[in-house]
């Protein structure tokens, strides 16, 4: 009997005849989630009795489920086993270590005895007074700790006799099929009808006894353990939302407010979509979302995609992000998806399938669309109907767990004429649509989830602006211990100067650094600011004068 895969069979067996004649092939497929769901019953109780904990039915079930869904690479029922087998040694793992609660508190003793140590050797009242309150918890701690220690060490020996008996079991069985093949019935009997069930009574008496006690450590697999395994293999969040994601996921269009302002429609559409996704009940074929964002230049298309991804991954380096003005030319479609067989980079795979290969679970940033040659769009066709497509190595990249937006400048100047209020009226959503029907093909534009218009900002927004950058400049001088604050007055003539609703918030940005970034960096070299110093900018003489209002102290 030999096994080969069908990409090796091709390659090696089918070139010679000869060889391909002395075997009868057998196709072997992929079995179906339920298939694999009972060929896992079947392995159960060897996996029981390897590692020495229970598995819950739920839990081979979702190892199924969950790696057919997110683990795309491998085929079932291997991958499913091995997520079985991994949950199964990380139980064991934590059932072999010592809880957390114990090691907590065995660490709080170490550090209150070494504490206690030093303050004996003081001399003064309040060095006396902190150790007697010392010696009373470092009291109370040791015999908490002495408490959890034996009724550890209880629950372990009750554990190591269940598993001991599982063993004994699993030899009689062996023992009884030994019998049954050499025919000594006697022995099969005996074993059958009276070893045997005596000990399955055992073991299911020490088992639901175990099952009231325990409570330090737990010794069955659950789907919460499977969900975890498969979130480390993909990279996908698919555990249940504890309490703390919960609460940042409610929060996310608040957090989102924070950093973008005044596009309360856009930010609303994303976070529905985040909310979807999250609570399992989107559409497992499609990505998580797609949306077109079209403005002015400077009014947080960009910023939106970037505060997403720190909101959700805590870190703006979880976003890829994708150059459309690079993707010009009509061969450039090559570099999003790898070169073709017999090029140059032929080995080095795509600038955006290898990228989502690595972090399936990202935001994915096409910036300046229409910048692109429009070939590029055919490519993402397949991307925002399937969420999946082919690299130039014939390997699919699985894109449904990504977020996906595009964002355009075309009908900015409708937006920029037509929206003076916080509303966008009908006429000018129309006639920004037209504009983008021009540009790309129906088929393109009718995959994408919500095309999302953003306003020009309003003198108040950019206002508001203001605070958000200093904020970004007073993080950039913590390490300096130096603070940055300006007065209601120098605000709002910052805005007022640094305004342009046709370029938004960008030459406020450029007005700031010009400034307040050059004069603080001037005091800063020549010592007129030093660490831990509060600097206040005021406007004197129809400009920005740096106030110094607590003299510089120095380490």
């Amino acid at each position: 009997i030999g096994a080969t895969t069908l990409d090796e069979y091709r390659k090696h067996v089918e070139k010679d005849a000869a060889l391909a004649r002395r075997f009868q092939p057998i196709f072997v497929a992929e079995p179906t989630v339920e298939d694999t769901v009972s060929i896992l019953r079947g392995l159960k109780d060897k996996y029981e009795q390897h590692h020495g904990v229970r598995i819950t039915d739920s839990a081979l079930v979702a190892a199924v489920t969950l790696s057919n869904r997110y683990i795309t690479d491998r085929f079932l029922p291997d991958k499913a086993i091995d997520h079985m087998d991994e949950a199964c040694a990380m139980i064991r793992t934590e059932m072999d270590s010592m809880p957390q609660e114990l090691d907590e508190l065995t660490r709080k003793v170490l550090r209150l005895e070494i504490e206690e140590t030093a303050l004996a050797k003081e001399k003064d009242d309040a060095s006396k007074r902190r150790l007697d309150t010392l010696r009373k918890e470092l009291a109370e701690s040791r015999e908490t700790a002495k408490g959890i220690k034996l009724h550890w060490e209880k629950e372990k020996a009750s554990v190591q006799k269940t598993r001991k008996l599982r063993e004994e079991i699993d030899a009689t069985r062996i023992e009884m099929d030994k019998a049954e093949r050499v025919y000594d019935l006697n022995k099969v009997a005996e074993l059958r009808h009276g070893k045997l069930p005596q000990m399955e009574e055992e073991l299911k008496r020490l088992e639901n006894k175990g099952r009231e006690q325990t409570t330090l450590f737990k010794e069955e697999v659950s789907e919460e353990e499977i969900a975890e395994v498969v979130s480390k293999w993909s990279g996908v969040p698919v555990t249940r939302l504890v309490e703390g994601e919960k609460e940042k996921l409610l929060r996310l269009e608040d957090v989102l407010h924070e950093r973008v302002i005044g596009q309360h429609e856009a930010v609303t559409l994303v976070t529905e979509a985040i909310l979807r996704a999250r609570s399992g009940i989107k559409d497992p074929r499609r990505p998580v979302g797609s949306f077109l964002f079209l403005g002015p230049t400077g009014v947080g298309k960009t910023e939106l995609a970037k505060a997403l991804a720190e909101t959700l991954f805590d870190t703006e380096a979880a976003m890829v992000r994708i150059d459309m003005s690079e993707y010009m030319e009509k061969h450039s479609v090559s570099r999003l998806i790898g070169a073709p067989p017999g090029y140059v980079g032929y080995d080095e795979g795509g600038q955006l399938t290898e990228a989502v290969r690595r972090k399936p679970y990202a935001v994915i940033l096409f910036d300046e669309i229409e910048k692109a040659h429009p070939d590029v769009f055919n490519v993402l066709l397949q991307v925002l109907d399937d969420g999946r497509i082919t690299d130039s190595q014939g390997r699919t990249v699985d894109f449904k767990n990504t977020i996906i937006i595009m964002t355009s400048n075309l009908g900015s100047r409708f937006l920029l004429e037509g929206v003076t209020g916080d509303t966008i009226p009908e006429s000018v959503r129309e006639s920004v649509m037209m504009e983008l029907r021009k540009s790309f093909r129906p088929e393109f534009l009718n995959r994408i989830d919500e095309t999302i218009l953003f306003k020009p900002l309003t003198l108040e927004e950019i206002t508001s602006i203001v605070d958000l950058l200093l904020a970004d400049l007073n993080k950039r001088l913590a390490d300096r211990r130096v603070t940055v604050t300006l007065d209601k007055k120098a605000k709002d003539w910052a805005a007022e100067k640094g305004y342009d609703p046709v370029f938004g918030a960008r030459p406020l940005k450029r007005f700031l650094q010009r400034n307040i970034e050059t004069k603080l960096a001037r005091a800063l070299i020549i010592g007129e600011v030093g660490e831990g110093a509060h600097v206040a900018f005021t406007v004197q003489d129809d400009g920005l004068v740096l106030v110094r209002e607590k003299p510089a102290t120095r380490n």
